[in-house]
């Protein structure tokens, strides 16, 4: 009892004897998150730098002999300054080597690429690049603070007279907070500058060190809730072997190569092995499983590894003692209007140096040869020294631009009587009046401060731009469906009678094979439609008729349905698309009556139309007890339709009589230039329709020309393809290429000989600088060409049907011109010469594009009819 009434006692001692925390976290914790922001995560938007970057180029600069210092003596200078563990300045010692701007690195410095960490710090070397020093340093511009110490003076900001900031980019986690801005290219942040010191604006994109393909068109200006995609550059070595040359920015070639793995055991891709090549460039080599299309994997590694990765960036920069979220144009933008000003400042410093020097040449000049030093060789004291002097210049002080000072009267006591003795007047007027010419061009480029700012940055690129040329290619990408292009991991079962379907009912029918990302598409016999995600083990009903898998995207699959009314007895019929459904809903396809059911059911994969024998039973009052019915009589309708009555007496079966063929059509076949791919959604040029066999013609600019199927997934590099169409084996081609060996333009007209699909052939000459210039299948093409005689150009028109004869493809041709040519053009055909052509028997189906000429790409229609698509 007594250990109890203590207790509380005890209590009420600690309570009395505590210090509450709230005040503690308000002040405490609100200091802590301002340090974080401002002293270690966000740059500055000044310099672009954080302080530990500041500081480690700060002591560098303090160091600095030109010749390469030990990291770890750097990592020890820079303490001085920065008041954390050595592991941390390392660390940023190393990002700064890696960017390859600032700081020169001597020694194994890790790789981005590989993710390779970088030797030790005692083993590797660093200075300071020459852009550094120019652009970055100088003390007279230089605001300084105390160390933490008090012991030395650092910069609060270096006077950046770059966008630095942008260049290198950054990245950094705050309090609260975050900051993520993507590197830009060192050229095109010149360009955009001087574009802004013009009064234009400009549009600055990223640009990142490992290269690879990126999409911007969500970028924001680097603001919050933008994206950038990037991919890999993976090239189609052959038809089993595929090679990533360039990886996205933020992975390296072991997380790829995971990834990749990881992919593939989940049966997302099929590969045999992936072999790692690199070197001194990336090389990735994937062996593709036999059978497997390299255009599909490609797509596959895209939708399921790290070759494509999507960045959000995030630009937030310290401005006036804050964190500000602002665009990587309007950081440019302050930049450059900074770099304006910093150049401003020098200028006036050097003005002020100059006119000092001027003013003390003179007095210097005034001093000796008016022998003013004579005057104090009486005086007895010092103030009577000065104010002899002082006397001496009365007559010229109007010609100087400011007082004279006792400190210049004290100057010009310091002369030494050698300097006096050995005076030439001539140099003296030499030097001042080099001064004065400086200064009067220090004066000009004050006045015309815009033209002296675009000078430094021309003069910047001129210097420093050569290598640094843009790695990373902008491109438009494609939307890739994943399971369009995941591999068939999964096998497909059903269960009619019972009505399960699934991927673990091995003992049960086999549809098909499958993804486990598909969706399943059920009808019953109940008439009612259903789709399901892919399961193990899913109930979708009893009595199956149809199972298969759900594109939603799939507007050519087509339902002949013939099911009995329950209400009225009658046989209706119907055609429909399953359009775009709910999951495990259900949906009847009958009129929905009690003891409606199906009589009749195909899937048409094409919109096939079939003949069917319906037969009525021999207690109906029809005369005609057996007749035949044509599915291609009736219109395709959405699945809600009710139907044709078919009859209205009962009936006993239905057979198939005749398969049909499809009613939808060929399908239009449309190529997008800007990412390369086949479409049937109108984007780009239409090449034309297709049906079953037909083929597609691709000419590329190596001088190859190739035959593909018209599938979806066909992948086209853009910048690669001269002429894409409909291939017509009796079209004549007529090329213009340029032969590397005798340095030549040759002109052909040949044929398509070959058959073969998905294979390249050649046809120009196999010297590594020979290409393809021109191409086209008109009937008469020309071609303009600009020709060198001597000192002048002549414009030239050729007629190529008129030059040389339709000969094989592997024929070298004709030499277009004994003169040199600096240009190619080919002349568009006129709309009436083209329907003349067409008029005489030319494929009207067809619809070629050349790439890189004349033709116009812009978007077209044939028809405004009303485009029919998913609902």
């Amino acid at each position: 009892m007594s250990e109890e009434t203590n207790k509380p006692e005890e209590t009420d001692d600690s309570l009395h004897n505590s210090v509450p925390v709230t005040g503690m976290y308000k002040d405490w914790f609100l200091d802590y998150a301002s340090y974080v922001i401002l002293e270690r995560a966000v740059p500055a938007i000044e310099d672009g730098l954080k302080p530990v970057q500041r500081r480690i180029l700060h002591a560098m600069k303090e160091m600095d002999d030109g010749r390469f210092n030990k990291v770890a003596n750097i990592i020890g200078q820079s303490m001085q300054y920065h008041p954390h563990g050595d592991a941390s300045i390392g660390d940023a010692i190393v990002n700064l080597g890696q960017k390859d701007l600032l700081i020169e690195t001597q020694g194994n410095w890790g790789d981005i690429r590989t993710g390779d960490s970088a030797a030790a710090a005692r083993y590797i070397e660093a200075r300071l690049s020459k852009f550094a020093l120019e652009v970055v340093f100088n003390p007279q511009t230089t605001d300084w603070q105390l160390s933490y110490d008090g012991r030395k003076r650092e910069p609060v900001t270096l006077p950046v007279k770059f966008p630095l900031l942008l260049a290198q980019g950054v990245e950094g986690i705050a309090v609260g907070l975050s900051t993520k801005i993507l590197p830009h290219n060192f050229c095109e942040l010149i360009e955009g500058s001087i574009e802004i010191l013009k009064g234009n604006t400009t549009n600055v994109l990223p640009d990142f060190l490992t290269g690879g393909l990126a999409d911007f068109s969500e970028y924001n200006g680097g603001l919050r809730g933008g994206k950038v995609k990037v991919r890999a550059r993976i090239e189609e070595e052959d038809s089993k072997t595929l090679a990533i040359k360039e990886i996205p920015f933020g992975t390296t070639t072991d997380s790829l190569i995971d990834s990749i793995l990881k992919a593939n055991d989940k049966g997302k891709i099929k590969i045999k092995k992936v072999v790692d090549n690199t070197a001194k460039d990336v090389e990735i080599q994937i062996h593709l499983a036999s059978g497997v299309s390299p255009d599909v994997t490609i797509d596959a590694l895209y939708a399921f590894t790290d070759c494509e990765v999507s960045i959000s960036p995030n630009a937030c920069v310290i401005v006036n003692e804050k964190p500000v979220f602002i665009s990587v144009n309007e950081i440019l933008e302050y930049n450059t209007k900074q770099t304006k000003k910093l150049l401003k400042q020098e200028l006036e410093i050097r003005k002020g140096e100059l006119m000092e020097k001027l003013l003390f040449s003179s007095l210097e000049k005034i001093f000796i040869e008016n022998r003013i030093y004579r005057d104090i060789e009486e005086c007895t004291t010092w103030d009577e020294v000065l104010q002899a002097i002082d006397k001496g210049l009365d007559p010229y002080k109007p010609d100087f631009y400011r007082e004279i000072t006792q400190e210049d009267l004290v100057r010009l006591t310091e002369i030494k009587i050698k300097r006096i003795s050995k005076y030439d007047s001539f140099k003296a007027d030499e030097l001042m009046k080099r001064l004065q010419d400086e200064l009067k061009e220090v004066n000009h480029n004050l006045r015309h401060l815009t033209d002296y700012s675009i000078k430094y940055y021309e003069r910047l690129l001129e210097k420093y731009g050569k290598g640094r040329e843009r790695k990373t290619e902008i491109r438009a990408f494609d939307t890739i469906q994943a399971t369009v292009v995941a591999a068939n991991n999964a096998k497909l079962y059903v269960n009619r009678k019972d009505g399960f379907v699934g991927s673990g009912l091995k003992k049960e029918e086999f549809v098909c094979d499958c993804s486990d990302l598909d969706d399943i598409i059920v009808i019953r016999k109940d008439g009612k439609m259903m789709v399901s995600k892919i399961q193990d083990k899913v109930f979708m009903g009893k009595d199956i008729l149809h199972v298969g898998i759900y594109r939603k995207t799939d507007d050519r699959l087509t339902f002949n349905l013939i099911y009995l009314d329950g209400a009225s007895g009658r046989a209706m019929v119907k055609r429909f698309q399953p359009g775009g459904v709910t999951r495990d809903r259900e949906y009847d396809l009958t009129k929905g009556t009690k003891g409606s059911k199906t009589l009749y059911l195909t899937a048409n994969p094409n919109g096939e139309a079939e003949i069917v024998t319906v037969y009525l039973t021999q207690g109906a009052k029809a005369r005609v007890k057996v007749f035949d019915f044509d599915f291609a009589d009736l219109d395709i309708k959405g699945r809600g339709a009710g139907g044709n009555i078919l009859t209205r007496y009962p009936v006993r079966k239905v057979q198939l009589k005749m398969e049909g063929v499809s009613t939808l059509g060929g399908l239009d076949i449309y190529y997008d230039p800007v990412v390369g791919r086949l479409n049937t959604d109108e984007r780009g040029n239409l090449i034309g329709n297709f049906l079953g066999e037909d083929r597609i013609l691709v000419c590329y600019k190596s001088g190859d020309y190739e035959l593909t199927n018209f599938e979806l997934t066909n992948r086209y590099e853009p910048n690669d393809v001269l002429l894409i169409e409909k291939f017509d084996p009796e079209k004549v081609l007529s090329a213009v290429y340029y032969d590397g060996g005798s340095k030549n333009y040759f002109v052909k007209r040949f044929q398509i000989e070959t058959t073969t699909q998905n294979k390249k052939f050649n046809f120009i000459t196999d010297h590594r600088s020979s290409a393809l210039k021109l191409i086209s299948s008109e009937k008469q093409p020309q071609v303009k060409a600009i020709i060198t005689k001597g000192k002048e150009e002549e414009e030239q028109v050729y007629d190529l049907d008129m030059i040389i004869d339709v000969k094989g493809w592997k024929a070298m041709g004709n030499k277009l011109s004994s003169y040199p040519i600096k240009s190619l053009e080919l002349i568009a055909q006129k709309k009436e010469e083209k329907q003349s052509s067409k008029e005489e028997g030319k494929d009207e189906d067809s619809d070629e594009i050349e790439i890189g000429s004349t033709v116009d790409l812009s978007p077209k229609k044939d028809s405004d009819e009303e485009q029919l698509g998913l609902f």
